[in-house]
């Protein structure tokens, strides 16, 4: 998988059996959204999808309940039929070895690591990562799928601190995580410039996504110093997390990022 420019985050509603979801005969209602969410991304050009359980709060720190991962693979599958882009799954706040289930059995390309390596302080309490867990089920499963792991991921501190370089050489050198992904304190709020900078000089040659914050507006600063950006919030009508995708306002982010195409090529050309 060549690595993607645009990123566009499918915010599942809550699912059924969350404590905002309805019964399991409104999941159809579910899909019809996943579907034309995926559409409007995939009409405006994004590069790649990324399917998240972001409708389930309050998350659980890990090991979602089996209907969590039955609905999140009928989900997963629904965008791998609408989409001709690589489909990635993020199980929140941090089941990442179910999200590599549901990716390996649904057709994903990549998944989210909220917490990858160490440990962070959530709102769901202390989430550990299992970078090895993680990779001997990806082994076992012969599934081609790759890991993006955060960096002090959003709504969360380190429990121990460290310098956000050390952090960031761990999730690749030892944790395998094949991309990084550097967000602000929460949704929708941009990343700091200087930690993405401190974790390019790091990792120059893995890739590196913005993954909050990023607008058609500020997305030619952030490309700049990474390969990719994910993006949900923007691409929302009047951009508001939980409402459905806007494909005018997908197409002026792609657009933006096309603009930066000869400035700052990708990995897998000159930069």
């Amino acid at each position: 998988m060549n690595t993607p420019r645009v990123v566009g985050v499918v915010h599942l509603p809550a699912l059924p059996g969350s404590a905002r979801g309805g019964s399991a005969r409104e999941m159809a209602k579910v899909i019809d959204r996943v579907r034309a969410d995926s559409t409007a991304y995939v009409a405006g050009g994004v590069d790649a999808l990324i399917v998240e359980n972001f409708g389930d709060v309050p998350f659980v720190a890990d090991g979602v309940d089996a209907h969590v991962v039955a609905a999140m693979t009928l989900a997963v599958a629904a965008v791998r039929q609408e989409a001709t882009v690589p489909v990635g799954v993020n199980v929140l706040r941090n089941d990442v070895l179910a999200a590599v289930a549901i990716a390996a059995i649904a057709g994903g390309s990549f998944v989210r690591a909220n917490v990858y390596v160490g440990a962070a302080m959530t709102d769901q309490g202390i989430v550990q990562g299992r970078a090895e867990e993680v990779q001997r089920l990806i082994r076992r499963l012969e599934a081609p799928v790759a890991v993006w792991a955060d960096v002090d991921v959003k709504h969360a501190a380190p429990l121990a601190p460290r310098p956000l370089a050390e952090s960031a050489v761990d999730a690749v050198e030892r944790g395998l995580a094949a991309a990084v992904i550097v967000t602000g304190g929460a949704t929708g709020r941009a990343a700091s410039k200087d930690d993405l900078t401190t974790v390019r000089a790091a990792l120059p040659g893995t890739p590196l996504y913005v993954g909050s914050g990023v607008t058609a507006a500020n997305l030619r600063e952030f490309l700049g110093l990474a390969d990719g950006v994910i993006v949900g919030t923007a691409a929302k009508r009047d951009g508001t997390a939980t409402a459905p995708v806007d494909l005018v306002r997908v197409q002026a982010i792609v657009a933006a990022a096309a603009a930066m195409e000869e400035i700052a090529p990708g990995i897998d050309g000159e930069r």
